[in-house]
């Protein structure tokens, strides 16, 4: 797979925010609680490429837990394709936890020279916030809205949202979802999957136009754009 391009991400005023999300045919976002399952190599180099574009990468807290995030890492032609841009080796990786609800001993605060920065709010709890020592970077917000995020991740010019279903639905729900890479993986899983954007309730629908579609080996990849009113 190429490296995604980057060029034409440009909004006024915030970063751009683009999702990452592989469902399979029939919505759900997981099986057995995580998404490893649905993927594949060829998706796994999609999300390798599509991490190689933003200056941060945001995710939340229970998807970090669940699927055992480790430190943000690039081979060596994506960091110099970032580094030829002007940008640092690798993105930021920020995490979303409204009650600090990670441990130091999870591998996401296991390179000390990459250090994420826990983004949290109001009803942290103190305790496990001093837990957190010097593993991280700490953003206490006023209020943990999207909006508030992007403000405190700023000059960011792009920012890669990982998920879960409940942040993204956040980010939709604030019509603050600029692009949508989707992967399709071919399996029906039923079940009580969440689905991309949790359980927010879009009235109107939040429009996305497609703007690219590749057929893989096995998997469908789709790039959504915001359907801007005319």
């Amino acid at each position: 797979m190429q490296m995604a391009e980057a060029d034409f991400r440009e909004v006024d005023g915030r970063p751009w925010v683009m999702v990452n999300f592989v469902t399979s045919v029939d919505g759900a976002t997981t099986i057995d609680g995580g998404s490893t399952r649905l993927g594949d190599d060829e998706d796994q180099a999609v999300f390798q490429a599509l991490r190689a574009v933003p200056d941060v990468i945001l995710v939340g807290a229970g998807t970090v837990i669940v699927e055992d995030y480790r430190p943000v890492t690039l081979d060596e032609e994506r960091r110099e394709w970032r580094e030829e841009r002007g940008m640092s080796p690798v993105p930021k990786l920020a995490i979303v936890s409204g009650t600090i609800s990670l441990d130091v001993d999870q591998r996401v605060f296991s390179d000390s020279d990459h250090k994420p920065l826990v983004i949290t709010g109001p009803n942290a709890n103190p305790g496990r916030l001093a837990l957190l020592g010097d593993a991280a970077e700490v953003a206490i917000l006023l209020e943990l809205s999207p909006q508030a995020m992007l403000d405190r991740l700023a000059p960011a010019r792009v920012v890669l949202l990982e998920g879960g279903p409940s942040l993204t639905g956040q980010f939709a729900l604030a019509g603050l979802i600029d692009e949508l890479n989707l992967t399709v993986s071919p399996a029906l899983v039923g079940g009580d999957s969440k689905r991309l954007v949790g359980d927010v309730n879009l009235r109107p629908p939040f429009g996305m136009k497609l703007d690219r579609a590749i057929v893989g080996e096995s998997m469908l990849f789709l790039r959504y754009l915001k359907d801007q009113p005319s």
